[in-house]
């Protein structure tokens, strides 16, 4: 027995006697620490302050150290209590942290995520991320839906998706991380200009009628506001909902049409000129973008993190590039 009313020398207690030690007795510790009091102990435990008392006691003789000054006012630990506590803080948040680890690993192997995208960073960039992906998670079931950008925001607020890949914006609701940035480029028959050419200015294609997206679309509010802003407008305009749809008419000569470069990349036109537009020369940002302060599950997490790194690197972006933001 540990002689409390003494003064005391600690003795190490033997490796096999602190294996033996009842985790419960560490938790009556760490809340008699906690509260300076047995009573106070006891009535967050619901136990009665005389079995917390015993049970301190019980770890003392177990440690073989005293772990507490006692008087009839108040409990203060000792220099080895104090120690004691310290390492089961470390050791409280070591577990914690270990368990979190162990249950986002296992939540990274199953459940679902959904993800909102515009249609052409879909068909170029994510092809071959997703397949790396469910090859990897084969037990997490990916919905991908294809929105306009007005939708696709619709469905970040609504919580319908985790995240999507859109166009950057402003909207302080949202997180933007930019993962691309791209010029905008006319598609030009040779019947309107020269095709010896290589670019050519918004005034000028504005003179010819002009193929346009939907009204619901980033780059159908690119080139109306373009088109404003510099007082312009065209002779006539078409409106189609696909960009393949577009390509093809400008293709054919019914008029121009204004696409981001990494469209024309997939499907370059054969009978038509891209040309750099310019006056003004705009560059768009695309992003990944979440709705702020929503926390992603780890699957969602992992694959939006990986999207990031690895559409950046194919496309060359660099934090703090400059873009055009509509």
């Amino acid at each position: 027995m540990i002689p409390i009313g003494s003064s005391y020398r600690p003795i190490g207690a033997p490796l096999e006697t602190i294996n033996d030690i009842n985790l419960r007795l560490f938790q009556t510790f760490l809340v008699v620490a906690s509260e300076g009091s047995f009573r106070l102990a006891g009535e967050k435990l619901k136990r009665a302050h005389s079995a917390v008392s015993v049970q301190i006691r019980q770890l003392e003789e177990q440690l073989q150290v005293k772990l507490f000054d006692r008087t009839t006012r108040s409990v203060k630990l000792t220099e080895e209590g104090a120690r004691l506590q310290e390492s089961l803080r470390k050791a409280h948040f070591e577990i914690l942290h270990g368990l979190r680890e162990i249950r986002e690993a296992a939540d990274l192997k199953r459940g679902q995520l959904s993800l909102a995208s515009s249609s052409h960073v879909a068909s170029v960039h994510l092809p071959p991320i997703l397949t790396e992906f469910v090859s990897q998670f084969p037990e997490v079931a990916v919905t991908i839906r294809e929105l306009t950008s007005t939708d696709l925001y619709a469905a970040l607020r609504q919580q319908e998706v985790d995240f999507a890949i859109g166009p950057h914006g402003t909207d302080p609701a949202f997180e933007f991380s930019p993962i691309l940035v791209e010029p905008l480029h006319a598609v030009v028959h040779p019947r309107f200009v020269d095709p010896s050419r290589d670019s050519i200015t918004w005034q000028e294609i504005a003179q010819f009628p002009m193929l346009l997206p939907a009204p619901q679309t980033a780059m159908r509010r690119i080139v109306d506001e373009v088109l404003r802003s510099n007082g312009l407008e065209g002779p006539g305009r078409y409106q189609f909902i696909q960009a393949e749809t577009i390509i093809a008419m400008a293709e054919a000569g019914l008029g121009i049409a204004v696409q981001p470069s990494t469209r024309l990349e997939k499907h370059p036109p054969v009978n038509a000129r891209v040309m750099t537009l310019t006056e003004p020369h705009i560059r768009r940002a695309m992003s990944l973008i979440r709705l702020r302060d929503r926390a992603l599950s780890p699957a969602a997490r992992h694959l939006a993190e990986k999207i990031i790194t690895e559409v950046r690197t194919v496309t060359g972006y660099q934090q703090g590039e400059s873009f055009s933001v509509y």
